[in-house]
């Protein structure tokens, strides 16, 4: 499909750069694409009216890292100033990372990032296009990852970072408050609404809630620059659905329940995970899947998720999921309405189009 499909135009206002608080006070616009009502106003704590005991919530429990690093490239006698968002991790000292500027950086470049008594340093063992190079620290496990969070900054969404420097008060608005492993470089944000109450509230009225793990990449903020979707790249991100979760999601299913996935970050996690006939099977590995129109869903009946970039492959996920014209109708109303929009901004509980499924 034509990328130019995806795109829309979005205010400047419209782009949050707080989150509403508290986090469950945020609006929800309701997409039905095979109701008579096909979009309601509502808000994030009337979820657990929307849905049906039995009904069961995939959260993705990943934690968000301070991934964002600032330091100088060094050869020989000349230093640079450089930026490194790491963005997937292949072994216990390397990480693949996104670099800019990249055009001077060259294979065994020595980089070095410091804040207060802590210098971690990489080199440069390889350098992919767009940008991406594999770095080798200096020291890996746990030593690595907690040099990383001692000289690292959290890796705010462009849209946001533009606008303001990241701040102490991001390190927790930018975490779902069940965030548990660590790994991801980009919050999975529809979590971001839920509370301690909101949680509460579903499991009284008998709703489920499980965990899968997808650490989000900061391939998620690269925009589509390719004319048509079939030469678009997806990154790899690393994900998890025990078989612990998978059999529970079966049973749900087989009584006639539905899952209901908390983002695009689930939902693409327990896609890669879903066999042909659409069990969920147990699943651990990388997964570069990409969803657009034409898709047909196996393992999500319904998607929570806030609302995405225009020609972004998270618009294209959605609108595959209920239908372009729907989706494209959705976001013009949430302009209208003043909804907010992005990574802090208001989000949507959408149903699949008839034959998405």
């Amino acid at each position: 499909m034509r990328v130019d499909q995806f795109d829309f135009e979005l205010p400047n206002e419209r782009i949050a750069l707080r989150p509403a608080r508290p986090r469950d006070s945020a609006r929800m616009l309701v997409v039905r694409p095979d109701s008579p009502e096909v979009l309601g106003d509502r808000g994030v704590s009337d979820l657990p009216v929307l849905l049906n005991p039995g009904d069961a919530l995939v959260f993705n429990d990943t934690r968000v890292i301070p991934a964002q690093l600032e330091g100088r490239r060094l050869r020989g006698d000349v230093s640079a100033g450089i930026s490194v968002t790491l963005h997937l991790r292949t072994a216990p000292d390397s990480w693949r990372a996104f670099v800019r500027p990249a055009k001077k950086l060259q294979v065994n470049d020595t980089l070095l990032f410091e804040s207060g008594d802590t210098a971690l340093s990489a080199t440069v063992a390889e350098k992919a296009d767009g940008g991406e190079v594999l770095l080798a620290f200096d020291r890996s496990g746990p030593e690595l990852d907690a040099a990383i969070a001692s000289v690292g900054h959290i890796p705010l969404p462009p849209y946001i970072a533009q606008k303001r420097p990241e701040d102490a008060q991001d390190r927790q608005d930018y975490q779902t408050i069940y965030a548990d492993r660590d790994g991801a470089v980009a919050a999975p944000t529809a979590g971001l609404h839920f509370t301690p109450q909101l949680l509460k509230a579903l499991d009284a009225r008998g709703i489920e809630q499980h965990r899968v793990t997808l650490h989000v990449g900061a391939g998620t903020f690269l925009p589509v620059k390719a004319d048509d979707t079939q030469d678009h790249k997806m990154h790899a991100e690393w994900g998890e659905v025990s078989e612990k979760t998978a059999q529970a999601l079966a049973a749900v299913r087989a009584r006639g329940n539905r899952v209901v996935s908390v983002g695009t970050t689930s939902l693409r996690i327990l896609e890669s995970a879903a066999q042909a006939s659409g069990a969920i099977a147990p699943f651990a590995g990388e997964t570069s899947i990409f969803i657009t129109p034409g898709y047909r869903f196996r393992a999500v009946d319904v998607l929570m998720t806030n609302f995405h970039l225009p020609r972004s492959t998270l618009f294209m996920l959605v609108s595959a999921f209920s239908g372009l014209e729907t989706m494209r109708t959705a976001y013009a109303h949430a302009i209208r309405e003043k909804y907010r929009f992005y990574s802090y901004g208001d989000t949507s509980l959408l149903f699949p189009q008839d034959g998405a499924q």
